[in-house]
C-alpha cells in the first residue's frame, strides 16, 4: 500500500541510507586492504579474501532475499539484515586476526545482500504505481553513488583515523536505520509461511552462484585454470547453475521464482542489469588504478575527482524520474544513457602521461549523467510489471545480475590490462634497437644528460637505458589502459539493441483531481 506525506518520506530515507550501508561496503575496504594487511600480518592474497568473502556472501543471498522476505515478512527481515549488518561491522572493526575479519565480513556480506533488494522492494511499494521512476530514481542514488564514494570515504577514514573506523562508523547509521524501519515500515504478508522450504534449491544456489562469484573475483590473481581449485569451481559453477534451474522450475515450492520471467521486460531487463553492473563497476575499478598506479595521484585526490561526477548523478536522479512519470519512453533515455557512457570512455582512451585532474574532470561528469540516464530507466524498465511477492523475487535477481555483471567487468578488465601490457610492450620493445635513428637519439641525448651530471659514461649508459625502460614500462601500462576504457565503452554501446526488445510502456494517467 502506497504511503503519503512524513512516513512516506521518512521509510524513503531509510530504506536509501540502509541500502548505502550495504553498496559503500562493497567498496569501502579496497582502499585499506594494505593497511589491513600489515596490521594483521597477512599477505596480499590473504587479505583480499576480505573483499571476495564480502560479495561471495553478497551475492548468494540476494536472489533469495524475496523468498526470505515472503516467509518471514518483508519489515522483520528488514529489521533482521539491519541489525545482523551492524553487529557484524562492529566484529569487524574488532577482529584481531584475519581469519576473524573474513569470518565477519561474510556474515556482513550475508546480511547486506538482504539490505539492497528488500530497501528496494519497499521503496517501491511505499510510492504510488505512476511514480515508480521518482522510487527508482531515489533508490538509484545510493545504488550508483554508493560504489562510487566507497573508496573516497574508505581512503579518508584510513589516513585520518584506523581502518577498523570503516566498520565502526556502520553502527549509528545501521542503529537509527533499525530504528525507523521498525516505527514506520508497515509489514506484509508472509505468503511463504508454512510452506516446505527447499532446502536443496538453497544448497545448489549456493554452490552455483558463490563458485561463480568466487572465480569471478579470485580468476586473474590465480592465474585462471592453472589453479586446480578455479578448475574445480567452475565445474560447479556449471553444474550448479543447471541443476539449480532445473530444481527451481520442477518444484511448487521454489526459493526463486523462474516464473517471473514471463515478464519479457523482467527478462531482457536481467541482461541489461549485468551490461549496467559491468559499465558501473568495472569504471569504477579502473580509473582509481589508472590515477594512482600511472598518473601518481593519491587515493584522497582520486576520490576528490570522483565526487563532482557522483554529485553530478545525484543532481539529475530526480530529473530522470519526473521524465520516466511524464512517459518519456524509458528506452530513449536509456540509449543516451549508454551513449554518454560511450563518449566518456572514449574520452578517457586517449589519456596521456600528461593527463592531469582538469583533463578528467569533463569525462567523469559525462559519466555521472550517464550513470543517471542508465540506472533509473533500466531497472524502471526491468521491474515494471511486477506486483507483490514478484517484486521480491525480481528485485533480488535484478541486483544479483547487476553484482555479477560488475565482478564479471572487473574480471575481464583485469586480464586484458594483463595481456595488453604485454603486447603493448613488446609492440613498442620492437623499436629499441641500434638501428633506430630516434632510439639513437634519445639514448645519446640521455647519456649526455647524466654525464653532464658527473656519471662516467658507462655508468650513464647504463642509467640511459634504464630511463628508456621506465619510459616503455609506463607507455605499456598507458596503452593498456586505454584498451580497457575503449573496450567498456563498446561493451556498452553495442548493448543499445537489447532496450528495444523491453517493450514500451503508457504514461501514467493523472487522475481528473490531480491538476
Amino acid at each position: 500500500m502506497a504511503e503519503t506525506g512524513f512516513r512516506k518520506w521518512i521509510i524513503t530515507i531509510t530504506v536509501i541510507v540502509a541500502s548505502l550501508l550495504e553498496l559503500i561496503d562493497t567498496t569501502i575496504v579496497n582502499v585499506s586492504l594494505p593497511v589491513i594487511q600489515g596490521n594483521l600480518g597477512a599477505t596480499l592474497e590473504d587479505v583480499a579474501w576480505v573483499v571476495t568473502g564480502y560479495a561471495v556472501a553478497n551475492v548468494i543471498v540476494l536472489p533469495m532475499s524475496g523468498w526470505l522476505g515472503s516467509r518471514f515478512g518483508r519489515k522483520n527481515y528488514f529489521i533482521t539484515s539491519i541489525v545482523v549488518f551492524t553487529i557484524a561491522s562492529f566484529l569487524c572493526g574488532n577482529s584481531t586476526s584475519l581469519d576473524e575479519l573474513v569470518l565477519f565480513r561474510i556474515l556482513q556480506g550475508l546480511a547486506g545482500g538482504g539490505l539492497i533488494s528488500t530497501s528496494q522492494a519497499i521503496l517501491i511499494e511505499t510510492w504510488p504505481r505512476e511514480q515508480i521512476g521518482t522510487a527508482t530514481a531515489l533508490f538509484g542514488l545510493g545504488a550508483v553513488v554508493g560504489p562510487t564514494v566507497g573508496p573516497t570515504i574508505g581512503g579518508y577514514i584510513t589516513d585520518h583515523a584506523t581502518w577498523r573506523w570503516i566498520f565502526y562508523v556502520n553502527i549509528p547509521v545501521g542503529a537509527i536505520a533499525a530504528f525507523c524501519a521498525y516505527t514506520f515500515v508497515r509489514e506484509t504478508p508472509k505468503e511463504a509461511k508454512g510452506k516446505p522450504v527447499d532446502w536443496w534449491g538453497i544448497a545448489l544456489l549456493a554452490i552455483a552462484v558463490g563458485s561463480l562469484q568466487t572465480i569471478l573475483e579470485k580468476g586473474e590473481s590465480e592465474d585462471w585454470f592453472a589453479k586446480t581449485y578455479i578448475l574445480v569451481l567452475t565445474i560447479a559453477a556449471i553444474l550448479g547453475v543447471f541443476l539449480f534451474i532445473w530444481r527451481e522450475m520442477s518444484i511448487d515450492y521454489p526459493i526463486v521464482n523462474f516464473g517471473i520471467m514471463r515478464h519479457r521486460s523482467f527478462a531482457v531487463g536481467m541482461f541489461t542489469s549485468f551490461v549496467l553492473g559491468f559499465g558501473l563497476y568495472g569504471s569504477v575499478f579502473v580509473f582509481p588504478v589508472f590515477c594512482q598506479n600511472l598518473l601518481g595521484f593519491s587515493a584522497q585526490q582520486t576520490g576528490e575527482l570522483l565526487f563532482p561526477g557522483g554529485l553530478c548523478t545525484i543532481i539529475m536522479m530526480p530529473f530522470i524520474g519526473k521524465m520516466l512519470n511524464r512517459g518519456i519512453p524509458a528506452q530513449f533515455m536509456a540509449t543516451a544513457g549508454m551513449f554518454l557512457f560511450f563518449v566518456f570512455t572514449t574520452m578517457l582512451s586517449n589519456s596521456t602521461l600528461g593527463t592531469g585532474e582538469k583533463d578528467v574532470l569533463i569525462p567523469l561528469l559525462i559519466r555521472g549523467v550517464g550513470m543517471a540516464l542508465l540506472f533509473v530507466p533500466l531497472t524502471t524498465l526491468a521491474i515494471a510489471d511486477l506486483k507483490g511477492p514478484e517484486l521480491g523475487q525480481g528485485t533480488g535477481l535484478n541486483n544479483m545480475m547487476r553484482q555479477l555483471g560488475g565482478s564479471f567487468g572487473i574480471a575481464v578488465l583485469t586480464t586484458i590490462i594483463h595481456i595488453r601490457t604485454a603486447k603493448h610492450r613488446s609492440d613498442l620493445l620492437s623499436n629499441i634497437n641500434p638501428y633506430n635513428n630516434a632510439f639513437n637519439d634519445r639514448l645519446n641525448m640521455l647519456q649526455h644528460a647524466f654525464m653532464a651530471k658527473g656519471k662516467s659514461a658507462t655508468d650513464a649508459l647504463h642509467m640511459a637505458y634504464m630511463a628508456i625502460e621506465g619510459a616503455v614500462t609506463r607507455q605499456s601500462i598507458l596503452l593498456t589502459y586505454d584498451d580497457a576504457y575503449w573496450i567498456s565503452g563498446l561493451v556498452m554501446l553495442f548493448s543499445i539493441p537489447l532496450l528495444y526488445l523491453q517493450p514500451f510502456k503508457k504514461a501514467a494517467k493523472l487522475p481528473v483531481d490531480a491538476h
